[in-house]
């Protein structure tokens, strides 16, 4: 079990130094910051997905720290998309400004119910039951406001 904890430690670590990696070449500060917090709510996501299928043991604080985290970011995310960036890199499609309510909305929907997820998951099962719904948040806004 100790094992696991440094491994998964260490993948945390690895990761979220590709993550400021991948964004090193980002020019527009405006981009490289909805880069940088996107990048987060996908960690998060992923720790949970991990939970959720056995590849990492279920840890009722961390679910519940990283749904509290995507609920934040969630809810930062409209304020960050308010410029319209110009970089090569950013994977957000411009309808996401022709439709900024929209896009909003869908932001805070995964906020409320990612923040409401935190004080309700405290066994995989609960987490399994659930991941449908931040999942989907998360398809929502990608299959329509992102390359």
């Amino acid at each position: 079990m100790k094992v696991l904890h440094i491994v998964a430690t260490a993948l945390a670590v690895t990761c979220s130094a590709q993550i400021g990696v991948a964004h090193e070449d980002v020019k527009d500060p405006n981009v490289k910051q909805r880069m940088m917090l996107m990048s987060e709510v996908g960690a998060n996501t992923k720790t949970l997905g991990k939970m959720a299928k056995g590849a990492q043991p279920f840890d009722a604080a961390s679910a519940q720290a990283a749904l509290a985290k995507i609920a934040e970011l969630s809810k930062a995310a409209p304020a960050a998309f308010e410029v319209q960036g110009d970089d090569p890199k950013t994977e957000a499609l411009p309808v996401i400004w022709d439709e900024f309510d929209n896009f909003t909305d869908l932001s805070m929907k995964l906020s409320a119910d990612a923040e409401m997820l935190a004080g309700q998951v405290n066994t995989l099962d609960d987490l399994r039951a659930n991941m449908a719904l931040i999942g989907g948040g998360c398809k929502a806004c990608h299959s329509k406001y992102r390359e």
